[in-house]
């Protein structure tokens, strides 16, 4: 596994979570399930923003489908999946951006610009979630970080005790990938709100760059022990 990747991964989930909330009605493109919440409150209050929140789930759950579906039937070196992956997940972050400078700012939160805006978004981030689960599993999420966050306190109690592990996973060599994780989430997050505030819907100019490198890392060879 090539060491940056889920690092820049990771900060671009946070990045792109958080722009899509800020930029898109309160829409979450990495973490879905978070428009669950978003949705329930949305149809409690009276608002808008329902239509986009509705689409995100069978947006993603469908991406996910039929990437794996067609990468299984097309593509059977691992290496090769993985870019192409990634470069799909570029072209999606390319054409949501587009979209996103050229009709935003939003302000019909239920409106085919924002929606359209929206599900490239998602599907970008579907891709991403699928490269973790099928390329990166021995790496911590990208994209979700309560599940990391809790294995990080459990962790931490097991070395506070002074426990050591499983001599083939130590627990501060796990710690400290977990860690990292987080740190990279929670920058992203930090600089996509600093970007929107300064930028509007610029910010979402930096996403496809952060796709590009990702591709690029994905192109340089592992490093052999």
């Amino acid at each position: 596994m090539r060491p940056a990747l889920p690092f820049l991964l990771s900060f671009t989930g946070g990045y792109v979570d958080t722009a899509g909330f800020l930029g898109l009605g309160g829409l979450f493109t990495a973490h879905v399930t978070g428009n669950f919440v978003t949705l329930g409150a949305a149809l409690a209050s009276g608002t808008s923003g329902i239509i986009a929140k509705l689409l995100a789930l069978p947006v993603f759950c469908l991406t996910i489908f039929l990437l794996r579906y067609i990468m299984s039937r097309s593509v059977s070196n691992s290496d090769h999946s993985l870019r192409i992956m990634l470069i799909l997940k570029l072209l999606f972050l390319t054409a949501g951006a587009v979209l996103a400078i050229r009709l935003g700012p939003f302000t019909d939160p239920d409106g085919l610009p924002l929606v359209a805006t929206g599900m490239l978004l998602v599907t970008a981030m579907a891709i991403q979630n699928a490269v973790h689960r099928i390329h990166l599993s021995s790496a911590p999420p990208t994209t979700l970080m309560t599940g990391t966050t809790t294995q990080i306190m459990i962790d931490l109690a097991d070395v506070a005790q002074g426990a050591t592990g499983d001599p083939e996973k130590p627990v501060k060599t796990r710690l400290s990938k977990m860690a990292l994780a987080v740190a990279a989430f929670a920058l992203g997050c930090g600089l996509a709100a600093l970007s929107y505030i300064v930028a509007g819907v610029w910010c979402f100019a930096l996403p496809p760059l952060l796709a590009l490198a990702s591709v690029a890392l994905a192109f340089r060879p592992e490093k052999t022990p």
